[in-house]
């Protein structure tokens, strides 16, 4: 029996693209492509996620790009742009899950930093009781030990929690740790699988 509901933020309740940002200060395909691929890829992004600050990070990585220091100053200044908006129904699950009772938590790989600059103002994060952030802990998905614990702060075996992740190597460490699991890949699957739960009508 599911006793709460553990979702990702990233793709799965917030849009997150790097392009979204570097399409308007890059104009030319190529060399946008470059940038994403090189420069300011989600791989070095990811290090934030696991703990690193961006000023250690930038400060490397502008010493490695020195001719796109810009780009690089405007991947830690501008970073909500990367953040389009809510994935389409996502937000309305959770507000459908919360009216009815259901305990919400998260678990997001999100930078420390990033996450001061950006949850303050989503007030979707006021239903959740509890969110661990991948880059205060310094550990990240899907690391069994950020879902030790999540278990452990979130006072739940892993069996009575649902953890809702669109990427599939997160899913399957929830999974060998005895979590529920549902890999997303929208929001109309996912309000399905709900249903078949139980857990909304």
């Amino acid at each position: 029996m599911i006793e709460a509901v553990v979702f990702d933020v990233g793709r799965v309740l917030f849009e997150w693209d790097l392009r979204h940002l570097f399409s308007r200060l890059v104009p030319e395909k190529a060399e946008l492509d470059r940038i994403l691929s090189e420069v300011v890829t989600e791989d070095w992004h990811f290090e934030h996620d696991r703990g690193r600050t961006l000023a250690e990070m930038t400060a490397e990585r502008k010493a490695l790009f020195p001719a796109d220091a810009a780009l690089i100053d405007a991947y830690a200044a501008r970073f909500n742009e990367t953040i389009p908006g809510p994935v389409p129904g996502s937000l309305e699950i959770v507000s459908e899950l919360d009216e009815a009772g259901v305990p919400l938590f998260a678990i997001t790989n999100f930078g420390a930093e990033f996450w001061d600059g950006f949850a303050p103002d989503q007030a979707v994060f006021e239903k959740f009781r509890d969110i661990v952030v991948s880059g205060r802990e310094k550990l990240a998905k899907p690391d069994p030990a950020i879902f030790s614990l999540a278990e452990r702060r979130f006072g739940l075996a892993p069996g009575a929690m649902l953890f809702i992740d669109d990427n599939a190597a997160n899913i399957e460490a929830a999974r060998q740790r005895g979590w529920q699991v549902h890999h997303f890949t929208g929001a109309a699957n996912l309000r399905a699988d709900l249903v078949r739960r139980g857990l909304l009508s």
